[in-house]
């Protein structure tokens, strides 16, 4: 999700430069949701069917703090105006899970790019004395747009940076969570049956 907020400053080609929020694409967001909950979903039921309920709590909390954890990471916002670019997290998401990051486009050199251990590429902002890396916020709904903003403030050639992962990744991903939700269904109808 992309929204426009009330900006000022002059874009490099000369127009009024706009405020611009990212958020995580909601494809992405809703299929990790569902792929917790297909994970979790069973548990309790499992748990009365084995008769293991003294352990119920000691799950329910190691559940609610997997969620928490997640919904804090979704919680993503990327912020650009004609200062530069901020990534921002929910206020309420501890800094030893995740760290915020702002960077001035005029502190920007260069991205840089590696390799990942699946075959993708993760990209980074290299800022001009070299000391910092920022990783770009890859999974954001409007990331092509994000990448003109980039390009346009800091005339950095952005055509070979392509988003970590392919909308289809993600399709696949919540197919599988459709067909885990069926099954989990099935071993909660069998559970609830003896």
């Amino acid at each position: 999700m992309q929204q426009k907020l009330q900006g000022n400053g002059i874009h490099s080609q000369g127009k009024a430069a706009e405020t611009l929020l990212f958020r995580v694409s909601p494809l992405v967001r809703y299929t990790l949701y569902g792929l917790l909950f297909v994970l979790v979903f069973p548990l309790p039921f499992l748990m009365i069917h084995l008769k293991t309920t003294d352990a119920f709590p000691i799950a329910a909390i190691g559940v609610l703090v997997g969620f928490m954890a997640l919904l804090g990471l979704m919680s993503q916002r990327v912020q650009t105006d004609a200062k530069g670019v901020r990534v921002e997290y929910a206020p309420w998401v501890p800094n030893f899970l995740v760290k915020g990051w702002h960077l001035d486009w005029s502190e920007v050199k260069d991205i840089r790019s590696r390799p990942t251990g699946q075959g993708g590429r993760v990209h980074y902002l290299v800022s001009k004395d070299e000391r910092q890396a920022y990783l770009l916020p890859m999974r954001i709904a409007g990331f092509a747009q994000f990448l003109r903003e980039l390009e346009a403030y800091t005339g950095i050639d952005t055509t070979r940076v392509k988003p970590l992962a392919q909308p289809w990744m993600y399709l696949t991903l919540l197919g599988c969570v459709v067909l885990m939700l069926l099954i989990d269904l099935w071993i909660v109808a069998v559970a609830m049956a003896d």
